[in-house]
């Protein structure tokens, strides 16, 4: 079994508060939530207004899924939001 953990950070330079990021922020992780039955958390930056940092965490049964999976959400995460990918981290064990 694999655990993988994605930690994605944006950047939204449009948002001015922090109610705009949270509509994104929702609505993405929403999203990722429907698509590929994964936990989704804002795990940063949640007091700066252009930075949004989610992490996503999902088990899987051998790293060659977990790999597919991986590109698979980076790729959905691009094309769902205008935001910009600064940073995307993967984590398994």
């Amino acid at each position: 079994m694999t655990v993988s953990v994605i930690t994605v950070k944006l950047h939204a330079p449009w948002v001015h508060s922090l109610k705009g990021k949270r509509k994104i922020v929702r609505s993405l992780c929403e999203k990722l939530i429907n698509k590929f039955h994964v936990s989704v958390i804002e795990s940063g930056a949640q007091d700066v207004h252009q930075t949004i940092i989610i992490s996503i965490a999902f088990l899987s049964n051998n790293t060659a899924i977990a790999d597919s999976t991986c590109e698979a959400i980076g790729a959905f995460i691009e094309q769902s939001t205008d935001a910009e990918i600064v940073d995307l981290t993967v984590e398994q064990r």
